[in-house]
């Protein structure tokens, strides 16, 4: 039996975090990790106190009408990577100078969250519709990005 690499491993993990999102449109799962260690982790899914989005908790995702991409002004659900940078803040851990691994390559937002939390590394196993903006973002702001299939 083959043994994972780091980076096996921890995407492999991200997108078992994703199985526990709640959200009915797409599911997606981050770790941060800092010296081989993971540091935090988030799924997508509304906030905390909220009711979860399969059970009612977000109009956008529970409206079969609205396209996956549009109307995210309405949508109450945190992304994964945002989950993972908040909730290492709600523990007083430092993200500086760590790695994202991700399901899903991050939408613009999360990654200028990702670049000001001083992630230097992004790890993602898909593809999503704003890649070319977020690849460019990283780029100017010094975050390595690379797409692990």
């Amino acid at each position: 039996m083959k043994k994972l690499s780091w980076t096996e491993y921890f995407i492999e993990v991200a997108r078992l975090v994703a199985k526990k999102s709640s959200c009915i449109k797409r599911q997606v799962g981050a770790v941060i990790v800092k010296d081989n260690m993971i540091i935090s982790s988030g799924y997508n899914g509304t906030p905390r106190g909220v009711k979860n989005c399969n059970q009612g908790g977000c109009g956008r995702c529970n409206n079969p009408a609205i396209q996956s991409g549009a109307n995210y002004h309405e949508c109450l659900c945190v992304h994964a990577e945002e989950n993972a940078i908040v909730q290492a803040a709600y523990q007083g851990i430092v993200t500086k100078g760590s790695v994202l691994f991700t399901s899903l390559c991050p939408c613009l937002y999360c990654a200028k969250s990702a670049v000001n939390a001083g992630i230097i590394k992004v790890f993602y196993n898909e593809a999503f519709a704003m890649d070319e903006a977020t690849i460019r973002l990283f780029n100017e702001a010094g975050v390595d990005i690379e797409k692990y299939d």
